[in-house]
């Protein structure tokens, strides 16, 4: 799998999946880090020219590196639960298949210390280049489940002892008036079609976010980091303060 960019290629080699480093000529600083780093983790770099580059970034901001890395590691659901630092905290997609806005949720799910992605094997985003490159790197350290059903995910969850709350526009319950210190999956639908009806079925608690102006919805990744601190807000030793 190709990566590009250097925040990418950094987090890849930090988490020792790369296999080659592809660098054109260029000069600078933080390239001159990732190289470093490169040479540290004993991973080969080759200098090539700045066509090769293009190629393989298909048109991606690639900052100069591209990056030869291995497959990102699959989990099952079992070991998303049950290996989690704390109380778990998943997040479940439906159907996203935009690769900037997969990105950007992992980006902020690495942040917010979420203990897995479950995304399922068909009709969502790849986990290389552009998603690569909008996760800053995360996509290196979120550990990630892929499914074949998104629904019956839900019901393994279930059995897990994990309450999965759904994200629709409609629903009458607003997002902070549920308790998110529980073991929670937090499932959100693509832009525009939103939870398929057998996924929002599944749901035990559909949610939305108060919308006060003149657009009707947000975007998914900003829907999803709404929801993500409301979790990090109530579990918070300070909660309550």
């Amino acid at each position: 799998m190709i990566i590009y960019g250097i925040n990418p290629v950094v987090e890849a080699l930090r988490a020792g999946r790369v296999r080659e480093v592809r660098v054109a000529d260029r000069d600078g600083g933080r390239l001159r880090e990732l190289l470093d780093l490169a040479r540290a983790k004993g991973v080969r770099v080759q200098r090539v020219q700045p066509d090769l580059i293009e190629r393989q970034a298909r048109g991606g901001v690639h900052q100069g590196v591209v990056a030869d890395v291995e497959e990102v590691r699959e989990y099952s659901l079992d070991e998303l639960v049950r290996d989690a630092a704390g109380v778990p905290l998943i997040v479940v997609l439906d159907g996203i298949e935009d690769p900037h806005n997969l990105g950007a949720i992992l980006r902020t799910a690495d942040a917010a210390g979420a203990d897995g992605v479950i995304i399922q094997d068909r009709r969502s985003a790849a986990l290389g280049g552009a998603a690569a490159k909008a996760s800053a790197g995360a996509v290196s350290h979120v550990r990630i489940a892929e499914v074949v059903n998104i629904a019956r995910a839900l019901e393994e969850l279930k059995a897990l002892g994990v309450w999965t709350v759904g994200l629709a526009g409609e629903a009458p319950a607003s997002y902070g008036d549920v308790d998110l210190s529980l073991p929670t999956a937090l499932v959100l639908g693509a832009e525009g079609a939103g939870l398929r009806r057998l996924v929002r079925d599944r749901c035990d608690l559909l949610v939305s976010l108060p919308m006060y102006g003149h657009v009707s919805s947000l975007n998914v990744s900003v829907a999803a980091g709404i929801m993500l601190y409301e979790a990090v807000r109530q579990r918070s030793p300070q909660r309550g303060a």
